[in-house]
């Protein structure tokens, strides 16, 4: 997969364009994806994803404080795993968001890239204040001389499928409902901090992890079943996300600290993905850290039935 991040000098040959944000590059992504492919293929062409950076309603501050499923490198493996052809990263400026529908089309897909065919979603608008659907597609394509698609909806029990769905069900820890519209499972990637090592006087050490991306979303506190990736090798662990409840602490602050079960290396400083699976339970404060050890001990079970391995 080719990556661009500018539209100028291009040269791609019959480009089949999707367009847009694709935070989460989730299942109904994925089925526009599967389309761009399929129509490039039937007519010897190539398969182009053109996208934003920083996303657009961060820019626009539409909302505050925007969590993101995906960081921008994140999107990007994604989107090579699905077998692109080129993606190209517009970046996204408040210049940018002035400009319209029909200017966006003629300067940017056509003239800069040359469109020959375009697809988009059910529920896909751009331009100058979202003013451009599928009926001004279809207009300008006319003019301009390219095909142009919808795709319907992708649904799961009668639920059509969104980034903000998603963004929803991880904020409120359903990461079960959450991965079955991702398509896979979610991530949050950071580094190995030192913490107050409380959790190796009770035989739960933990790693502490600071994420990479603020921007990501750190899903509702709790106490997860995981996988922890080190060095491109998956780990079982448990994964607590909250402030720490039993030890009293005066000005709590919310960590993220992981059990990786069966596991003593020395990992300060590295890098380690973390890979949910399921939510198993709520925070808790205990009366003292010998009913927290009993509530771990049984939360160790659970999490490894949760995983495959009881």
């Amino acid at each position: 997969m080719k990556i661009h991040n500018n539209y100028n000098n291009l040269t791609i040959s019959k480009p089949v364009i999707t367009s847009g944000v694709f935070d989460g590059v989730h299942v109904g992504h994925q089925e526009i994806l599967n389309r761009v492919k399929a129509v490039a293929a039937s007519i010897s062409g190539e398969s182009v994803v053109v996208t934003f950076w920083p996303h657009p309603r961060d820019v626009l501050k539409k909302v505050d404080s925007l969590k993101l499923i995906n960081s921008i490198d994140e999107k990007l493996v994604l989107l090579e795993r699905f077998g692109i052809h080129h993606v190209v990263i517009i970046p996204f400026t408040i210049e940018l968001s002035k400009l319209s529908s029909k200017d966006y089309i003629a300067d940017i897909l056509v003239s800069k890239l040359n469109v020959n065919h375009l697809i988009i979603g059910y529920n896909h608008h751009f331009g100058h204040d979202r003013l451009g659907n599928f009926d001004l597609i279809s207009e300008i394509a006319s003019t301009y001389k390219f095909t142009t698609e919808q795709l319907t909806a992708k649904s799961i029990n009668n639920v059509e499928i969104s980034s903000t769905l998603i963004r929803k069900a991880l904020l409120d820890g359903d990461v079960e409902t959450a991965n079955k519209y991702l398509g896979y499972q979610y991530q949050l990637t950071g580094n190995v901090i030192v913490g107050n090592k409380i959790g190796r006087t009770i035989g739960f050490p933990t790693a502490n992890i600071k994420v990479t991306h603020n921007y990501k979303i750190v899903p509702k506190t709790g106490v997860y079943a995981v996988w922890v990736k080190i060095n491109g090798k998956l780990h079982p662990a448990m994964l607590n996300i909250g402030f720490r409840p039993t030890l009293n602490e005066v000005t709590p602050q919310q960590t993220i600290e992981a059990h990786i079960i069966d596991f003593q290396d020395d990992i300060y400083g590295q890098e380690l993905t973390i890979i949910f699976r399921n939510r198993v339970r709520n925070e808790i404060k205990f009366a003292g850290l010998e009913q927290l050890t009993k509530q771990l001990i049984a939360d160790k079970e659970e999490v490894l039935k949760i995983l495959g391995l009881k």
